[in-house]
């Protein structure tokens, strides 16, 4: 028997996600929640969705959702209400998947908060939590934890992790705020964003530091234990920036691990610094990866050894299987409207952020279904987000290193 599932915001990115959802074979019946009407409609006029949906699983409210007999949410709304609405979730007896980041606000000790306030829940209810952290399942993640796993690396001596997403990228932040401006919101009444006294504090690159730091801390199995910070501040006085402390920050840390690690979150810098914007690179003693390239060694004692092996990979190389019936069930996601005679003839392409978003869908679900916390659980996710708290923090403070919060690891 499978899980129920809601899925709370059906803008561009929860669209993208419900099809996936829904064709999970682990998933027996899908719920549908938006405050838009027009979102709705998509949705549960849609045959597609029909031998998992029924017309009464259609929500207009969060607390009506919150009320329904369904054992999990995926919230996928504004970053701003990401964790209020993943702890009432929770208090209401539903394991939650969160769209990235844990939460984005300008006042990162709130941030901190809610992250406490999150692991807390986690634990008083025992319902399982899942940051939906693109970067864990792209190909060169998956290719870089099964290395450390076999201690392919040796030991980790330094990692660097990067965002580059310029304010006029292709996906525009200019309009994406705008976007999340104009759209509705909702939180339940129980649960209140706590808002501190005096002025409001101004943003940063690093409220949204999951993409850039998740690579390296997942593959390395470590966290931050010191941050520092230094920071660019717009010169042109473009009005995106008006809100913003900085534009650009770049984070050093020392890790658990006894390794160094630099992280890059930029919103005013084209392009890249490696094959793509949103990637990392790990040097170990015995292996390293960069760009799509592993490198290895194998020099264990003191003395002379061969050339290291070098080998460009691909993305197929890189990624993890899915099961069988996962990936056929994905894959008539992938070629909607095609017979099933000729879909069957078809190969599968993980799609969506580096072909994260299967892996994703699947890692939630079996993680619901075997009542154990996914990889980027609510310990994992808060150790993302103290990263990019504390790396602000110090870059107010002219890159003095200050300590980094830490939660333990996740129980079990």
């Amino acid at each position: 028997m499978g899980i129920s599932l809601g899925l709370v915001g059906l803008g561009s990115f929860g669209s993208v996600f419900a099809p996936l959802f829904k064709s999970h074979p682990g998933v027996d019946r899908v719920a549908f929640c938006d405050l838009n009407p027009a979102s709705l409609a998509k949705f549960v006029n849609d045959p597609f969705f029909r031998d998992k949906f029924d017309p009464k699983d259609t929500y207009t409210s969060l607390d009506d959702i919150l009320a329904a007999d369904l054992d999990a949410l995926a919230i996928i709304t504004q970053p701003r209400l990401h964790a209020p609405q993943c702890v009432a979730a929770m208090e209401c007896g539903k394991h939650v998947y969160s769209a990235v980041p844990v939460i984005s606000l300008p006042d990162f000790d709130e941030v901190l908060d809610w992250c406490d306030r999150i692991i807390r829940t986690c634990e008083k209810t025992g319902m399982r939590y899942m940051l939906g952290e693109t970067t864990v399942y792209r190909p060169e993640t998956m290719f870089c934890r099964r290395m450390a796993d076999r201690g392919e690396f040796g030991t980790f001596v330094y990692a660097e992790g990067e965002y580059i997403h310029d304010v006029d990228a292709e996906c525009n932040l200019r309009d994406v705020a705008a976007s999340r401006a104009a759209n509705p919101s909702a939180v339940p009444q129980s649960v209140v964003v706590k808002r501190r006294s005096g002025p409001e504090p101004k943003g940063s690159p690093m409220s949204y530091p999951t993409h850039s730091v998740s690579g390296p801390l997942h593959v390395m199995r470590s966290h931050a234990v010191k941050a520092c910070g230094l920071g660019y501040r717009n010169r042109t006085g473009d009005p995106y920036f008006a809100k913003q402390q900085f534009s650009n920050v770049v984070g050093f840390y020392r890790m658990s691990n006894g390794a160094t690690c630099r992280i890059c979150e930029f919103r005013e810098a084209p392009g890249q610094l490696g094959n793509e914007s949103e990637t990392f690179r790990i040097a170990g003693t015995a292996g390293t990866f960069s760009n799509d390239v592993w490198w290895r060694n194998r020099r264990v004692t003191a003395g002379r050894v061969p050339p290291p092996t070098r080998k460009t990979l691909t993305p197929e190389e890189m990624r993890d299987p899915l099961p069988a019936e996962v990936r056929d069930a994905f894959k008539r996601v992938e070629h909607r409207g095609k017979p099933e005679s000729e879909i069957a003839k078809l190969d599968f392409t993980p799609t969506g952020h580096g072909g994260s978003h299967p892996y994703l869908v699947h890692e939630f679900v079996t993680a619901v279904a075997e009542n154990r916390h996914p990889a980027v659980n609510a310990w994992e996710a808060a150790r993302y987000m103290a990263m990019g708290a504390m790396a602000h923090k110090s870059a107010l403070r002219d890159g003095e290193w200050l300590d980094v919060p830490d939660w333990g690891d996740a129980p079990g």
